[in-house]
């Protein structure tokens, strides 16, 4: 399927970026915490092994690892820190902590090896919220995962009475264990037990939870879910049904694996892509996909509709996959609208349908689904699909898709902006705007500004190297021309890294 660009000059795409020697950023991700020597409550035993051991365990499968063992809570978000800014050219992000946590109203707290908690009110102070890690791995192009392997009893008895109702409010336990998150769309959160229950450290020299994730993390051909569902039934196998491993969070349309080189190419991957990527997790997990559809799980249904949409396949059967995205419809999935509308869009093996296309994408659009969002916006812009042109209507569309965090409308938009199409917008924010979609992993952005340089203003051009000056990767001058030091810089805020001769 095609992608949304707009048909003006300045969206035209004409060579791909060439260097003459780049690196580029390392696609995988993590921050490893084991806090074990606490200065002011009881220390723990098994979680330097387990950070340790997990640490290993990504670093073989292609994860660039940092570990930090025994943080205080300043070098705890020092680190959070350089991660958010790394995870923002990586495709998977992923922080896994070992080490005491607590909830308290409904917050979860990570407690460093300095804290110092006298009483309750000192929590906020002396802590890492979940929120915090949850925000550095939030600019991650594809996966966002924040594993917490510290569901264990209140480290702080003699100070804070979880059992009293004004101090445990919102609490689904008095005894410990961790508030349930409620983390965004493509992000995944696991906990070593369900919330509100506690964690075992086990017998021997890592838990339960953690040996269980470093053998199904080494596992080839293993879709996140699947993963996650394994180590979850693995260490109920383990601790006698005592402990159940929960994930929390919305997974995205696409299969997502944590071995090296199996992520999607395309940040905004299209029909034809997913097709071909879900049909290997039918390969590999047909069973499961098809207990959990047959249970109405709208994942799972769309997964196997778009496999069937695979022209490679054996398994290719169009209008098996129609009907398999309609149940998921039915059921008010707003993902399998968007992906029905495709289908009918482009009449991929059925009849083409553009007038219910249209309703299915305004449907998903209403959902907030950023693609439909923008979609919406280049058929205002166009006029197609029955539409009359529309600029405002497009534009006001490809800045909600923007807030949503999609890459190609937030380009869009900055092309406008640049050009002096948007009223409250100027050349500052066109190249905020251009940095994050840079950022973000939008090709479009990328190609855009190498290819089609002449087509943004210079006073863009001087907002954007100050902004990659702020950033640490631009040491020219500030001066709106498009020279080797600002090619350098825009491939570097895109996460590649190219060297002079």
């Amino acid at each position: 399927m095609f992608r949304r660009l707009l048909a003006i000059p300045l969206f035209i795409l004409i060579l791909a970026v060439s260097a003459t020697a780049e690196t580029r950023a390392k696609d995988r991700i993590a921050l490893v915490f084991g806090m074990a020597a606490y200065q002011n409550v009881t220390p723990l035993r098994n979680t330097v092994n387990d950070a340790s051991a997990l640490a290993t365990t990504l670093e073989g499968i292609g994860f660039q690892v940092d570990v930090r063992m025994d943080a205080t809570k300043e070098e705890a978000l020092a680190a959070l820190d350089k991660f958010a800014f790394d995870a923002e050219t990586a495709d998977i992000a992923l922080i896994y902590y070992a080490g005491h946590g607590v909830s308290v109203q409904g917050t979860t707290f990570l407690i460093p090896v300095d804290a110092k908690v006298r009483e309750a009110r000192d929590i906020v102070t002396a802590s890492v919220t979940m929120d915090q890690m949850l925000s550095a791995v939030d600019g991650a192009r594809k996966m966002s995962i924040v594993i917490l392997d510290s569901c264990r009893n209140n480290p702080f008895p003699d100070v804070i009475d979880l059992r009293d109702p004004e101090v445990a409010k919102g609490l689904t336990t008095g005894s410990g264990g961790l508030a349930a998150p409620s983390p965004e769309r493509g992000t995944l959160v696991a906990y070593a037990a369900r919330d509100g229950e506690v964690a075992l450290d086990g017998e021997g020299a890592n838990s339960p939870f953690n040996t269980a994730l470093r053998d199904n993390f080494v596992k080839p051909n293993l879709e996140i879910s699947l993963l996650f569902r394994q180590v979850r039934d693995e260490v109920l196998a383990a601790t006698g049904n005592q402990q159940e491993p929960t994930t929390y969070g919305s997974l995205p349309g696409e299969p997502f694996y944590l071995t090296a080189g199996d992520a999607l190419a395309s940040s905004e991957p299209g029909l034809d892509e997913l097709a071909v990527a879900w049909q290997r997790v039918v390969a590999a997990d047909r069973a499961n996909l098809e207990q959990s559809a047959a249970a109405g799980d709208s994942r799972s249904l769309v997964g196997l509709a778009l496999a069937k949409l695979d022209r490679q396949s054996t398994d290719y059967a169009p209008q098996e996959a129609q009907a398999l995205l309609e149940k998921a419809v039915a059921a008010g999935d707003p993902d399998a609208k968007y992906r029905l509308a495709k289908v009918l869009e482009g009449g991929i093996g059925v009849d083409p349908d553009p007038a219910r296309a249209l309703k299915l994408y305004e449907e998903a659009a209403e959902a907030k689904i950023p693609a439909a969002l923008n979609d919406m916006g280049y058929f205002h812009f166009a006029g197609e699909l029955g539409l009359p042109k529309d600029r405002d209507k497009a534009l006001a569309l490809f800045r909600e898709a923007a807030a949503q965090g999609h890459t190609e409308a937030m380009f869009n938009v900055a092309s406008f902006a640049a050009n002096g199409l948007v009223p409250d917008l100027g050349p500052k924010d066109a190249a905020d705007l251009l940095y994050r979609a840079l950022r973000g992993g939008s090709e479009l952005a990328l190609d855009g500004l190498l290819n089609n340089a002449d087509k943004f203003p210079r006073e863009t051009w001087a907002d954007l190297q100050q902004t990659l000056a702020e950033k640490g990767l631009y040491d020219g001058p500030v001066d709106g021309s498009f020279g080797p030091g600002t090619r350098r810089a825009v491939l570097a805020a895109y996460g590649i890294f190219e060297t002079e001769n």
